[in-house]
């Protein structure tokens, strides 16, 4: 957890795509690249493995896959599940620049 601490407590956007392998994340990688290369280095885009965090994923109380959430200096901006466009997702992390 403190990992994850660090890793939000920074002050561009860090973008959090939480996601379980089961799940077709195809879809989300794709969009995620696309986020990433529109926002370059003025945001973090990240994927989490909800399988492989479990004690995260239960603190931050993920039910639904995909979970995005999006932090900056540390706190939670937005946060919603299901699939989200690259679009969206880059007008929304653009807010918080």
């Amino acid at each position: 957890m403190t990992k994850f601490g660090e890793l939000i407590s920074v002050e561009k956007p860090v973008l959090i795509d939480f996601y379980s392998d089961w799940e077709d994340a195809e879809n989300t990688v794709e969009t995620l690249r696309n986020v990433a290369a529109a926002l370059g280095d003025k945001a973090k885009v990240i994927k989490i493995d909800v399988t492989k965090n479990e004690n995260l994923a239960d603190a931050l109380r993920v039910k639904g896959n995909p979970t995005f959430m999006l932090y900056k200096n540390g706190e939670m901006k937005w946060r919603q599940t299901g699939f989200q466009d690259a679009k969206t997702l880059i007008d929304l992390v653009k807010e918080y620049l």
